[in-house]
Parts: C-alpha cells; sequence; structure tokens
C-alpha cells in the first residue's frame, strides 16, 4: 500500500518562503467570490494536487461519473513543493489542494484561499463538531480537515521490558533498548517530544526552552538507532527496533506485540486539509469535489486503505469493526484526538525549529 511521507506535520519557514515570493506584505483581498449554486459544471474542470497514494487511484474516473467534470490529479511529495508553487505568484493552475493545516492557515493569511461557501458543501454535515474546533482554522472558514491524527510510542510490547508512558521513555531509554529506538527528522516532530518532557507547547518560540529541547534531543542521539521519518514501522516488524516515535497511522498494530501509546505528558494533533484556491476558475467545481469527498462511502476510502482517522463521523461509523480491532486508534473518539496540540503555522518563528533540527543533525 503506497501511503504518502506524512510531511503532515512538518514546519518550514513559511513567512520567509513567501517573502521570497514577493508574497510577504499585506494580505491580498480574501473576501469571497460570488458563486453560481446552479452552475454547469460540465463546463469546468478541475486541477487537484494531493499526496501520492493519498486518494483512489481512480478518482477522477469517479469524479467524472458522479459530478461530470474532468479533474486531473497533480502529485506533490511535501507540504514545501506544493507550497513553493502556491505561492510563486499567478495562476499555479492548481484549483484544490490538500496541505497539512499550518500551511493552509499560512496560504489564507497571504489572502491565497477562497473563503468555503457552506452551501454549496451541504455534506459539511458529515463532520464531527471538533472537525470545526482545529487551532489553525476554527469554525472551517477556509479549509475542510481530510484526515487527522496524533503523534505517539510505537513499541514491541515483547522486546520491551516496561510498557512506555512516557516521552522520557524514548529521550532517556533503558539500557537495553540503546540502538533500538528511532526519533523523526521532520522538524516539528523531532522537537516535540523533548518539548513535551519539558511541559512546553508543541507550537513554543520561546528560545530557552528551544535550548533546552536541544540539549535533550542532542543528550539522546548517540543512543538512537537511527532517525526514521518513513520505514520505522518495518524496523519494529523485523525487530531491528523496539520502539519509535511513529503517527498513529503508521503504527504497524495489526501485527503481534506491536502496540501504540501517546505519553503521559501529552502529544500533537496533527490534521491534513483541503483548501480552494483564490485563483481558481472553477469555484463551483471546486466545492462540488469537496462535498462528494464527504460522501460517507467516498472518504471512507481513506481509513480502509491508508489506515488515518478521518473527521468524518459518517464515514467513520461505517468503518468494517475488525479494521478498528486491528488498528485501535481507529476506534478512539474525537475527544480524545482533540487532547493533543494543535499544530499552527508559526511564520517567521519556524526558523527556529528549522534551526534546532539543523543543529541537532549535524551534531557529533
Amino acid at each position: 500500500m503506497t501511503r504518502r511521507v506524512p510531511v503532515v506535520v512538518a514546519s518550514v519557514c513559511l513567512a520567509s518562503a513567501l517573502t521570497a515570493c514577493g508574497g510577504g506584505g499585506a494580505a491580498t483581498d480574501s473576501a469571497p467570490t460570488t458563486l453560481n449554486a446552479s452552475a454547469d459544471l460540465s463546463k469546468q474542470s478541475l486541477t487537484i494536487s494531493i499526496w501520492d497514494g493519498y486518494s483512489p487511484k481512480d478518482l477522477p474516473e469517479r469524479v467524472k461519473a458522479k459530478l461530470g467534470f474532468d479533474t486531473k490529479v497533480a502529485i506533490h511529495d511535501t507540504n514545501e513543493t506544493i507550497m513553493a508553487k502556491l505561492t510563486a505568484g499567478g495562476d499555479s493552475g492548481i484549483d484544490v489542494a490538500f496541505v497539512s493545516g499550518q500551511y493552509a492557515q499560512a496560504l489564507n493569511a497571504q489572502g491565497l484561499l477562497e473563503p468555503l461557501h457552506r452551501e454549496l458543501i451541504p455534506n459539511l454535515k458529515n463532520l464531527y463538531p471538533e472537525a470545526s474546533q482545529l487551532a489553525y482554522d476554527k469554525g472551517n472558514v477556509f479549509s475542510v480537515p481530510y484526515t487527522w491524527g496524533t503523534t505517539g510510542l510505537c513499541y514491541r510490547s515483547d522486546l520491551v521490558k516496561t510498557p512506555p508512558t512516557s516521552w522520557k521513555d524514548l529521550l532517556e531509554p533503558a539500557k537495553d533498548l540503546k540502538k533500538k529506538i528511532t526519533m523523526m527528522t521532520t522538524e516539528r516532530w523531532l522537537a516535540l517530544p523533548a518539548l513535551k518532557l519539558l511541559g512546553a507547547s508543541v507550537n513554543t518560540t520561546d528560545q530557552a526552552t528551544l535550548d533546552k529541547a536541544k540539549e535533550l534531543l542532542l543528550k539522546v542521539k548517540p543512543d538512537l538507532l537511527a532517525y526514521d521519518d518513513t520505514t520505522f514501522g518495518d524496523r519494529l516488524k523485523s525487530g531491528e527496533a523496539a520502539m519509535v516515535e511513529a503517527w498513529d497511522g503508521w503504527c504497524p498494530t495489526s501485527e503481534k506485540n506491536i502496540k501504540f501509546v501517546v505519553p503521559k505528558e501529552g502529544s500533537d494533533l496533527w490534521a491534513d486539509t483541503m483548501v480552494i484556491l483564490k485563483s481558481s476558475k472553477n469555484k463551483e467545481a471546486a466545492h462540488a469535489f469537496i462535498n462528494y469527498i464527504l460522501d460517507p462511502e467516498v472518504h471512507g476510502w481513506v481509513p480502509a486503505n491508508i489506515l488515518y482517522r478521518i473527521p468524518n463521523k459518517a464515514a467513520m461509523d461505517k468503518v468494517d469493526p475488525k479494521l478498528l480491532e486491528s488498528y485501535p486508534t481507529l476506534a478512539e473518539p474525537p475527544s480524545e484526538l482533540l487532547k493533543g496540540e494543535s499544530l499552527v503555522d508559526l511564520g517567521e518563528a519556524s526558523s527556529a525549529y528549522t534551526r534546532l533540527s539543523t543543529e541537532v543533525s549535524a551534531a557529533q
């Protein structure tokens, strides 16, 4: 099964990137366009940009059959890739983009997104009420969440003597776990375990706190098997690793002896979203597309195929109970997920995370 690398939850210096693209000044007019609810969608077409493996391969054919317009799927590998395209100036040619929440927030701040016309997306009613409480876009003004999840410890219960309960179990590993653990290098997720252990926010911009987090990360570095954002599940399966920092959907809990836990200090709440570009000339079709995705039968493809939770209650209610047994995190209610701290765009302050990641990676 192909999944995209969830930089879902990465951070770049968005403000700097946007400034470099000529977007560092005041936001452009973001008032909603007047749309025609009766528009002939067959006269429109759509280009969406999404991560590889994050939707059905035959999505264009499905959309054509249901909605009557052509859809082209462009693939981006990371948030950074699509952000560069969307902020380069002019018409990117993209109508609907899938980006992580904090990136949607940054795009909206630059006036690049069309505010949602809720009357054209009646399937918004299928979302959990909690889906409108995400810090980067409270009320779903300019984005619709597609997937959401958290980060924790994924471990082999047969190789870990005492089940982990704290980020300290990762950052100050037991002697028998040294060289048997991995951490992620994606900037915000490299810092997350240390920040939470320190009792700090995952969105902190306090340099003294980040310096303390850096000390913890440097201290544990000699004890790591590797930094790994993509293959940690395979390392657990083979026994090469005994415990890893992981996104919930990528912890292979269907395997015997593999468990997932959110440490007692807490964790994050990440979300990937759908947004409509202000530059789109096919806004009615774009809204119809998002409404189509929110159909329970359509959106339900996500948990069944890439094992991520979705904020669509109507779709989650239809998930195969056997799948929920194999992947218990899928069965957790949104109230549990919202105990995590939402990642938000930090603007220019995100450079501190880039610097921390660079310094930790370069340290011998």
